[in-house]
């Protein structure tokens, strides 16, 4: 072989070891590269997850934690808000109970306007004062029940416990007592017994006229019709129904009565159990005397009609329902049976129902003065406008007992 083909030879040797080198190195560098890309992504991935993962976890607690906190916030201001709660809602059954007390004086009231208006009965001068003026709150309001005949009565009751003129309308304004003698009108609406009547108040201004027809056998009607215009003209404490032949102690009264002025439901008297008659023609018969079961029965304990006293939610009670209220024979039996079936407190006084002289009076002078006197033989006082002044005299509280009772 020649010079020259061996220098050929050597240069192309030089040039393949210079490309392999090369390529090589250029492979190196490429598997590097491609080494580092293929590790790099997944260790980068699983990182990424791993730390999503953890923060998910942490952000779990996290919100556990908050929630638990929350928990113990609410429950704690669920049991401070409890008894704030309860007082608000005390405080509230309150006002209703007002309210709905308010409410039914004045249903009572506007009822007994309404019948006034469509009986063509005049209202009462004191009804119309009542309705275009607020009402003040008095301790308690007295009827004596009288009748057309009983002119003379009422005049004896005047001259000996019932304080008139000044002293009454002072009784009144000072110690919150109201007394009236209570009447309706005659089957002749405007007749001669109709205009004495007038007469009479326009003198004395100390009747309360009913839009109701006057009978001894509608006294249990009569009785309805009072209260209920009672409660629409005052509002008491105390609503009493007395006789007009009893003599009453009208301070011994507001002090017996005021021990239970903050009790509700009460009927005050002399609790009875007299015989149910079932004989016709005899004094107090019982027409529906079969209702009381067996003959010789006798009735429910019922206060005597000579004095009683209810408190105010009952003689709203008796307004309200006065259409539906059953009427018996005798207007004291008909009161006990209105409040049968209710929770009412029945206080039975023997104060309320003394004798007269000398019973009254020994227990007067032993400090035990009666709220009323009278003859149970009579039902009132026998003769009471000849012995009621004796009466007074004998068993009288005095006439300063009023101004320094306390109630």
């Amino acid at each position: 072989m020649s010079v020259k083909s061996r220098g050929e030879q050597s240069s192309r040797d030089v040039f393949t070891k210079k490309w392999t080198l090369l390529l090589c190195i250029g492979s190196f560098c490429a598997g590097m590269l491609f080494t580092t890309r293929m590790w790099a992504v997944p260790e980068s991935r699983s990182l990424s997850k791993t730390t999503a993962i953890e923060g998910e976890k942490l952000k779990l607690v996290s919100e556990d934690c908050d929630m638990k906190s929350l928990d113990l916030k609410v429950v704690k201001r669920e049991s401070n808000d409890i008894i704030g709660d309860v007082s608000k809602t005390h405080n509230a059954i309150q006002t209703l109970d007002k309210t709905i007390s308010n409410l039914e004086m004045e249903l009572a009231a506007a009822r007994a306007t309404q019948e006034s208006i469509l009986s063509g009965s005049p209202l009462s001068e004191e009804l119309k004062d009542t309705e275009s003026s607020g009402k003040r709150r008095y301790f308690m309001v007295v009827g004596i029940n009288t009748a057309f005949s009983s002119r003379k009565r009422r005049d004896s009751v005047r001259a000996t416990w019932m304080p008139q003129g000044e002293r009454r309308k002072k009784m009144e304004e000072e110690k919150g007592v109201i007394i009236r003698f209570v009447i309706g009108h005659s089957a002749t609406v405007g007749g001669i017994l109709d205009r004495a009547i007038q007469a009479e108040d326009k003198k004395h201004g100390d009747l309360l006229r009913l839009d109701h027809v006057e009978g001894y056998l509608e006294l249990s009607a009569k009785t309805k019709t009072y209260f209920a215009a009672a409660v629409a003209l005052w509002d008491a404490d105390f609503y009493v129904k007395v006789d007009d032949d009893v003599h009453v102690n009208i301070a011994t009264l507001g002090e017996t009565l005021a021990r239970y002025q903050k009790k509700p439901r009460l009927y005050i008297g002399c609790m009875k159990s007299g015989p149910v008659l079932a004989q016709k023609g005899v004094r107090y018969h019982e027409p529906e005397y079969w209702k009381f079961g067996e003959t010789g029965n006798k009735y429910f304990r019922h206060a005597t009609g000579q004095l009683y006293a209810i408190s105010k939610d009952l003689a709203t009670y008796i307004s309200t329902n006065q259409h539906v209220l059953h009427k018996y024979a005798n207007e004291d039996v008909s009161l006990g049976s209105w409040f049968i079936g209710l929770d009412v407190q029945h206080v039975d006084d023997r104060r309320l129902c003394c004798g007269t002289p000398p019973d009254c009076e020994w227990k007067a002078q032993a400090g035990n003065i009666c709220v009323a006197s009278f003859d149970w033989t009579c039902s009132g006082i026998c003769r009471s406008v000849e012995r009621i002044k004796e009466v007074h005299r004998r068993c009288g509280e005095g006439e300063n007992a009023i101004w320094t009772a306390s109630f």
